[in-house]
C-alpha cells in the first residue's frame, strides 16, 4: 500500500465509522449539546474522503489538506472546524512528504492533535475531543518500534480509555460547561468521536 492510499484508506474508514456511529453520536450530544454531532462527523468526514479519493495527488500533506479543506466547507460548525483544522494543520506537519515512516505516521495525529488545540483553545482535562485523542498520540509516538497494527490497537484502546476518563471532569468548553459540576456524570462525546477515529485508523491498518 503506497502512503496517499495508506491515508486514503484511514479517511475512508473514519468515514464508514462515523455514519454507523451517527445516531449514537446523536444521542450522546443530545445529553451535553445540540445533538448534531452525528450529522456534523458523518457528513464531515464523508466529504473529506470524498476530495481525495480519485486524487493522484502523491505529497500526503497535500492530500490531508485538501481533505481538511472540503471538511471546512462542508460542516462549517464548532466541531466540523476543529476537526478540519486537525487535518489541516496534519497536512502542514508532513508537507512533502511522499513517504511516510512510523515516526511521520505518529506526527500525522500528533499535527492533527496541534491542529485542534490551537482553535479549540481547549487543554487535557478539560472534557473534550483533546482528552481521546491526546493519549493514542502519546501511545503512538512511544510504539513507533512496533507493528503498525499493534501500535494502531494500542492507540485506540488508548482513546477509548482517555474517553472513559472523561466522566468526573469538569467541562470547560462548551454547552455542557454550562451545567457547572453537573457536567463530572457526563461522558464527553467529543472525546468518543476521537475513540472512532483512533479505531478507524486501527481497521484501516
Amino acid at each position: 500500500m503506497s502512503n496517499t492510499a495508506l491515508i486514503k484508506n484511514f479517511l475512508k474508514c473514519v468515514a464508514e465509522t462515523m455514519q454507523k456511529n451517527k445516531d449514537e453520536l446523536i444521542a450522546k450530544d443530545s445529553v451535553v449539546g445540540d445533538g448534531d454531532l452525528g450529522l456534523t462527523m458523518s457528513d464531515g468526514f464523508t466529504a473529506a474522503y470524498n476530495a481525495i479519493k480519485d486524487s493522484p495527488e502523491t505529497d500526503c500533506g497535500k492530500m490531508l489538506y485538501f481533505a481538511g479543506k472540503a471538511m471546512s466547507t462542508a460542516v462549517p460548525s464548532t466541531m466540523g472546524t476543529l476537526m478540519a483544522s486537525g487535518l489541516m494543520q496534519a497536512g502542514k506537519v508532513l508537507k512533502g512528504t511522499v513517504e511516510l515512516s512510523r515516526e511521520q505516521i505518529a506526527a500525522l495525529f500528533s499535527g492533527y492533535l496541534d491542529g485542534v488545540i490551537h482553535l479549540g483553545k481547549a487543554k487535557p482535562g478539560e472534557k473534550t475531543f483533546v482528552d481521546g485523542l491526546a493519549p493514542a498520540v502519546e501511545v503512538l509516538t512511544k510504539t513507533v518500534d512496533k507493528p503498525l497494527k499493534e501500535s494502531a490497537d494500542l492507540a485506540a484502546a488508548a482513546a477509548m480509555d482517555g474517553y472513559k476518563a472523561t466522566e468526573g471532569m469538569l467541562a470547560v468548553h462548551g454547552r455542557a460547561a454550562t451545567r457547572g459540576e453537573d457536567s463530572r456524570k457526563l461522558l464527553d462525546p467529543g472525546a468518543y468521536v476521537a475513540a472512532l477515529m483512533m479505531q478507524a485508523f486501527a481497521e484501516s491498518v
